[in-house]
Parts: structure tokens; sequence; C-alpha cells
């Protein structure tokens, strides 16, 4: 191959060999983020559609109650969850909050603690009409499923607020600050009314845009988590194979130049930085 030009998948280095492409480089954080994000995308179409099949205004969790023609759906869509919201967990495990007691654990721990409490609530479904575990309607099945669903919502809240104090992403780190506000306080509100057994169409509509709200967030931050990886994979080869802009074209040089300010950044507990 004729010196000076780039080859396909690589960039020449300053000794004389092909090395792979810094930019194009897929880490295992990023094609986990990315696998995570099309599974959360995958069961937030699932919710909606099932709710769209339903002629009455219902919570999210009566999608899955016993003898509803949409509760295998919805447990299909809970057990994506699962899946899509542990692999963004893995990815994100290296960052921790700058916040004294938030930083104590991760938001992957948070994250995976919400994903274990939404199994357990995909496989212990409320009766039908899911109706509140007290008085006359209790029973043990509504009982867990409710306990289930409200930690695994308060758990995927603490992480949101654990995100937005995580150094690095201005822009996202506002963004989970304000979903975790928005979900905690609409779930808190939709609970408030079921117990009140008041407004219950205006308490289902608000479930549904906190749950929504949570899973937009979930594959947002996969989404950054995807970027920061692919950054922070470019940064390590251009260290390592540093590259002779003398002798590439324009499209190298300005990778090289990117992957070198990211290397800089790439020193915060970041998850990924601003252009």
């Amino acid at each position: 191959m004729a010196s000076g030009r780039v080859a396909v998948g690589g960039v020449r280095s300053c000794s004389g060999r092909w090395s792979d492409d810094a930019v194009t480089r897929r880490p295992p954080e990023f094609l986990v983020s990315v696998f995570g994000c099309v599974l959360v995308t995958l069961a937030l179409l699932i919710i909606w559609t099932a709710r769209a099949t339903l002629l009455r205004e219902a919570y999210v969790s009566e999608l899955g109650a016993e003898g509803e023609p949409t509760a295998r759906w919805f447990q299909s869509a809970l057990l994506l969850i699962v899946l899509g919201g542990s692999a963004i967990a893995w990815a994100s495990r290296g960052i921790r909050s700058t916040a004294p007691l938030l930083g104590r654990w991760t938001p992957a721990v948070s994250l995976w603690i919400g994903c274990a409490f939404f199994l357990l609530a995909s496989q212990v479904t409320c009766t039908p009409g899911c109706p509140l575990p007290i008085g006359a309607t209790f029973t043990w099945q509504d009982l867990i499923h409710t306990l289930a669903a409200v930690i695994a919502f308060a758990a995927a809240s603490v992480a949101m607020v654990q995100a937005s104090f995580a150094v690095g992403h201005r822009h996202i780190a506002r963004f989970s600050l304000a979903a975790g506000v928005v979900v905690a306080t609409i779930a808190g509100v939709g609970g408030i009314l079921s117990l009140l057994q008041f407004g219950t169409q205006v308490g289902s509509v608000l479930e549904f845009i906190a749950t929504t709200t949570a899973l937009v967030w979930l594959v947002v931050f996969g989404g950054a988590l995807a970027r920061r990886s692919r950054v922070s994979a470019a940064a390590v080869m251009l260290r390592r194979h540093p590259v002779d802009v003398s002798r590439v074209g324009t499209v190298a040089r300005h990778a090289d130049t990117r992957a070198r300010n990211a290397a800089k950044r790439s020193l915060l507990p970041s998850w990924a930085s601003d252009d």
C-alpha cells in the first residue's frame, strides 16, 4: 500500500505499521450500552402499544394483570427492561456521584436493584384490576407486586439523581436531575391518588408519564455511556499508536486532534465530555 494513505479501518503510525482505527473501534462498553438501549426502547414501544389496545384508562401494572390480553406482552416488556437496564448498569459501573451520601454506591448498583425488583414484578403480577393490597381487597400477590414496583421506581429515581452529580457532561447531568425529580414526583402523586381512590384516570396517566420518562432517561443515559466508551477507546489507541499527521489526510488529522483532546478530558471521572 502506498505510503501516506489511510487504510479502511486503520491509520498509519509513526512506526510505519497499520493500527486499528481508534475512532471506529468498538469497546465492550459501547456494544453493551447500545444493546441495552435497543432493548429498553423496544420495551417502551411494547408498553405504549399495549396501552393503545385498551379501551379504558389503566395503570401500568394493569397491563400485566391476570386475564388481560396484554399480560404476556407486558411481562415481555418488563423482562426487556431488566435485561437492557442491567446491560446499561454494567456499562456505567465506573461512574460515581460526587455527592457525599449518594456517592457511597454507584448508579449501577441502584439500577441493578431496580432491575431486580422489576424482575420480581414481572413474575408476580397483580390480580385482575390491580386492587390496592389493603382491607377486603388484600392479597399477598398484589402486595408483593406493588412493593416490587415501588422499590424499582425508587431505585431508578436514585440512579438518576446520582448520575446528575457525576462530573463531566453537564447537559446529561441536568437531564438526569430533572428526570429523577419528575419520576419521583409524578409517581408519588399517582400513588397517593391510587391510595385515596380519587382521580384514577389522572393517576393512571401520571404513572404512564413517569414510566416513559424513566425509560427515556435510561436510553439517553445508555447513549451517553456508549459515546464516552467510544471516545475513551480512541484516546487509548492514540496514546498507544501516535499518528504521524504529516502522512495522513484531513479526516485522520481531525480524528487525531479530537482523540487527543478526549484523552485530556478522560482524566475526569466523567461519562461523556462536552465538545
